[in-house]
Order: C-alpha cells, then structure tokens, then sequence
C-alpha cells in the first residue's frame, strides 16, 4: 500500500473514533468536530511521524523524476507568452519567426 493512503486512512480512523467519543460523551457536534481535528493531528504528528516521512519521501521522489516530456513546458510557456503579447506563437519545436 502506498504511504499517503495509509497516512490518510490512519488520519481519517483517528478522526472517526475521537467523534465518536466525543459524540458518545454528548459534546456538542460542532464542538466535537473541532476538538477531533485537533486531537487526531495531535495524535499522527506524535505517533506516527515515521508514517508522514515516509509520505514525504514519496514526495520528493515522485517530484525529483519530474515529468515524461521535459521540454513540454517551454512550448505551453511560450504559447501563453506570444498570447498575452498579442504576437503569434512560435511553431512547436522550432525557432520563432521574425516579423
């Protein structure tokens, strides 16, 4: 499984059961929501740092490989610039033309 599902499910199960208490306790449903949040980050930031940094990592390895095509960028980039210049945009993968 990978690690932010995980996280995710962990945060969301924290949640859940510290509602549910709380709800059980006959504390206000507002009031029990935003205690819950509060202690259900308190309870993943303590208690499973391992499990965010492994999150984290996951992260910055997807990010570090970067994107399938790396000069994808520059031709949306350059369509968007010739655009707000009002000039024509240059070909694809080719020079841009002289006026």
């Amino acid at each position: 499984m990978k690690p932010w599902i995980a996280y995710s499910l962990v945060r969301l199960g924290l949640f859940g059961a510290a509602l549910g208490l709380l709800l059980l306790l006959s504390v206000q449903w507002l009031i029990a929501a935003i205690l819950a949040t509060v202690i259900s980050m308190a309870v993943a930031y303590i208690g499973f740092a391992g499990l965010r940094d492994q999150v984290a990592r996951d992260l910055a390895a997807r990010r570090a490989r970067g994107s399938v095509d790396p000069d994808a960028g520059d031709e949306d980039a350059a369509a968007e610039d010739s655009a707000l210049d009002g000039h024509p945009a240059p070909p694809p993968g080719g020079t841009p033309r002289e006026p």
